[in-house]
């Protein structure tokens, strides 16, 4: 006899509609089946919500020789939103030094998530 099935609620974020999406599983977190969804790419979106929730890091790093004080930054590609805290941890060690370009890699492979952290604006000395 199979256990109980699991239920967990999402707001799709892929177009405005903002469909109320709800994923079914498993006791073993086997996804049964995707309700709420108006489209292909909304099933897409909870499935992976539910699996592997992923996430772009924006955040600031200091900078120093530049009129202000704090650069933002981002992660060129999404990450595990499971490793959000330990990235930031590595973002506030790090120190930019002005000049810096929009797109410039800050920190190269944070936390060997093959995902980089870039500069989001210029800033010159």
């Amino acid at each position: 006899m199979p256990g109980p099935v699991n239920e967990k609620k999402f707001i799709c974020i892929i177009c405005p509609i903002g469909c109320a999406v709800i994923v079914k599983s498993d006791p073993g977190g086997n996804i049964i089946e995707v309700l709420g969804n108006k489209c292909k790419k909304g099933d897409k979106y909870a499935r992976e919500e539910f699996t592997m929730p992923m996430r772009v890091l924006t955040s600031t790093v200091a900078i120093e020789g530049a009129a202000i004080s704090r650069l933002p930054v981002r992660t060129s590609n999404v990450i595990p939103k499971d490793k959000l805290s330990d990235c930031m941890k590595e973002i506030q060690k790090f120190k930019a030094r002005a000049p810096v370009k929009c797109g410039d890699k800050l920190i190269e492979n944070i936390l060997g998530l093959e995902v980089d952290v870039i500069a989001t604006r210029n800033l010159s000395t």
